[in-house]
């Protein structure tokens, strides 16, 4: 199975340990997919400077494809990561030089890989319907399950994931049945220490968490789509897969950053004013009636 993971990549900076370790959604799914048996590659814009270096040396070191990878004059994307009793805070980001658009010939090449997987983090939401004309999509909205795009986007879309962190059975279901309807192949719900849910729309999967003492649960969540998404392509019982994604979560949790190959943290060098901290996820549907438009990337 071949999978790519495109857009987002960051160094997260992680001051208290004086270690930052290269990561990004796209950039984790394509590492973790590869780990679990696939041939993975990843298409993204990095810096030129250290922190660049650090995630290109990594994906290569994990026999990712980088031949996609363009480096651009100036500072990587990073967020700066707190922990407080394992779990990880986000405390600040800078986008860096990693916002960037496909191009027409990139779409089109984009039908030599099984499964493209990004994310809401990355800036090619408003291109996902193009891709999707080409290959399978796998996207991940996170806590963004109200955002006015997201309804749209969710017809395109093999694997549609959120974070169901705070959302109760009856409203997990809810959010299902609701992607299904919409037209996604599989919806994938996870919920951290208290497991995750498939759905193909008509049989749900529920997966429980593996008993870990968590260290840093930044890239669990990535570990557990690229894990399913390894094995899943292959049409066969979603269980075994579930099972061995629940299995790559646990153990993401059990060192700090995306997947290793930490570096020294160095002084960042932000383009614009850096982000604040993520808000506090909200607990509704996938967004209002169909007719909203996904909005402008940033470029």
């Amino acid at each position: 199975m071949r999978l790519i993971g495109i857009g987002d990549n960051v160094v997260d900076r992680y001051p208290a340990l004086g270690t930052m370790f290269p990561g990004g959604n796209a950039v984790n799914v394509a590492v973790y997919a590869r780990r679990a048996g696939a041939r993975t590659a990843y298409l993204g814009v990095t810096g030129d400077d250290e922190a660049g270096h650090a995630i290109r040396r990594a994906l290569r070191a994990e026999g990712v494809d980088t031949g996609g990878v363009r480096t651009s004059p100036g500072p990587n994307a990073w967020a700066e990561i707190g922990l407080v009793d394992g779990d990880r805070v986000f405390q600040g980001a800078s986008d860096g030089v990693s916002r960037f658009r496909l191009t027409d010939a990139q779409i089109a090449g984009l039908a030599v890989h099984d499964i493209v997987h990004t994310a809401y983090s990355g800036s090619l939401i408003e291109q996902v319907p193009r891709i999707a004309r080409h290959t399978r999509v796998s996207f991940d909205f996170s806590h963004q399950r109200d955002a006015p795009w997201a309804p749209d986007l969710v017809p395109h879309l093999y694997l549609a994931a959120f974070s169901g962190t705070g959302l109760d059975d009856g409203q997990i279901r809810e959010l299902l049945a609701q992607a299904a309807a919409r037209g996604a192949q599989w919806t994938l719900v996870t919920r951290g220490r208290d497991g995750a849910w498939l759905s193909d729309g008509a049989t749900v999967w529920r997966q429980p968490a593996q008993p870990v003492e968590a260290v840093d649960t930044l890239g669990a969540g990535d570990a557990f789509i690229g894990t399913l998404l390894a094995a899943l392509a292959d049409g066969a019982d979603p269980r075994p897969p579930l099972a061995a994604a629940a299995a790559a979560a646990a153990a993401a949790c059990r060192a700090h950053g995306g997947f290793g190959h930490g570096v020294p943290l160095e002084p960042p060098e932000p383009v614009g004013p850096v982000r604040p901290p993520r808000p506090a996820a909200r607990t509704l549907g996938i967004g209002p009636a169909r007719g909203s438009r996904p909005h402008p990337s940033t470029i």
